[in-house]
C-alpha cells in the first residue's frame, strides 16, 4: 500500500485523535514545526511551542490557535543555546505538564557561520544535537511515565553527506558549514538509534526522518550561489505544510507504534546512510554527548 502510494504520489493523510495527549515541539514559530503543531492541535493534543523568540512565538501561538480551532496551545522560552535555558524548560514542564506523549525535536540552524553555543559548543552541532540531547534526557521521566509516547528528530537527508568528527566535535581545528551542518543531521539519526536501544521495553519509540526539501527560514544562510540554485530548484521543493508531513506521520501513524529508531522520508520508512546504521559509531557519539554535558545517562 505504502509502495503504491508513493509511487501514485498520493499524499499520507489520517484522521488519528490525540484528545488528551501532550506535545511539545521546539522551534514551532516557523516553517515545519508550527506547521506541525497547527496539525497536531487539529486532532485534540495540548500543544507546547518551545521557542527562542518569544515575540515570534506569541504571533504563532495565535496562528495556531486561529488555525486549529484549538485555544488549549501555549508557548514557552526555549533557547537550545543555552544549557541553561534548556533545564529551566523542563522543569516548567516537569511542574506545570501532568504528561509529555510527543517530543518533537524540530528546531535548528542550517550552514550559519561559525559561531559558539552558550556552553562553548559550535552552533549547530550545539543546537541541533546536543540541545535536543540535553532537552531530552530532562524531559525523559515524563515521557516515560507518559507511555506510549513518541519522540520524533528531524534530521535531513544531509546526514548522507556527514561524518561524526569525535575528535574535534566543534570544529575548532577547521570549519567547514556545510560539513557541520551534515555532521550535526547524522547526530540526530545516531541518537535516535541509540535511544531506541535504551527506550526497549518503556512503550517510547523514537523516530527520525528527513522532511523533504523545504522553503523555510533555515535558507538565510545560504550563499548567493547556494540561493540561486535553490531559486532553479523551488519547483521541486516543499513548502512548509508539505514538509511537515512526515513528521506528523512518525509523531501519530499506528504502524509505526511497534517500530523504534528507523529513519522515514516521504511519509514511510527510508535507508539511512551507512554512518547512520553504525552502533559502535553511535556507542561513541552517545558517551561524548554525556561527557560534554556533563550527564550520566546509560
Amino acid at each position: 500500500m505504502q509502495a503504491l502510494r508513493n509511487l501514485f504520489g498520493a499524499p499520507w493523510s489520517s484522521d488519528v485523535r490525540l484528545d488528551g495527549q501532550t506535545a511539545v515541539i521546539t522551534g514551532a514559530n516557523t516553517g515545519i514545526g508550527k506547521e506541525t503543531a497547527i496539525d497536531l492541535a487539529k486532532r485534540g493534543a495540548r500543544v507546547i511551542l518551545a521557542c527562542r523568540d518569544m515575540e515570534k512565538a506569541q504571533t504563532a501561538l495565535t496562528d495556531v490557535i486561529k488555525s486549529s480551532g484549538n485555544d488549549n496551545v501555549v508557548c514557552m522560552k526555549l533557547d537550545l543555546s543555552d544549557s541553561k535555558s534548556i533545564r529551566e524548560f523542563a522543569t516548567n514542564v516537569q511542574q506545570n505538564e501532568q504528561k509529555l506523549n510527543l517530543l518533537i525535536n524540530n528546531a535548528g540552524v542550517m550552514v550559519c557561520p561559525y559561531g559558539k553555543t552558550a556552553d562553548g559548543f559550535e552552533m549547530q552541532i550545539g543546537v541541533n544535537h546536543f540541545g535536543h540531547f540535553l532537552l531530552t534526557y530532562l524531559l525523559m521521566d515524563l515521557i516515560k511515565r507518559s507511555a506510549p509516547a513518541r519522540i520524533v528528530n528531524v534530521s535531513s537527508m544531509a546526514h548522507s553527506w556527514g561524518s561524526i568528527n569525535l575528535q574535534d566535535i566543534n570544529s575548532e581545528k577547521s570549519y567547514n558549514k556545510n560539513k557541520a551542518y551534515a555532521q550535526s543531521k547524522l547526530a540526530n539519526v545516531l541518537f535516535t538509534r541509540s535511544l531506541a536501544k535504551r527506550l526497549e521495553g518503556t512503550g517510547v519509540t523514537t523516530y527520525s526522518l528527513h522532511p523533504g526539501v523545504v522553503q523555510t527560514d533555515l535558507w538565510r544562510h545560504l550563499s548567493a550561489p547556494e540561493r540561486f540554485f535553490m531559486k532553479i530548484a523551488k519547483p521541486f521543493t516543499k513548502d512548509s505544510v508539505e514538509g511537515a508531513q512526515t513528521t506528523i506521520y512518525c509523531a501519530v501513524e499506528p504502524s509505526l507504534e511497534k517500530e523504534s529508531g528507523a529513519y522515514y522520508s516521504g511519509c514511510a520508512a527510508a535507508s539511512c546512510s551507512a554512518a547512520g546504521k553504525d552502533d559502535e559509531l553511535a556507542q561513541k557519539l552517545w558517551e561524548l554527548s554525556c561527557k560534554m554535558l556533563s550527564l550520566s545517562w546509560d
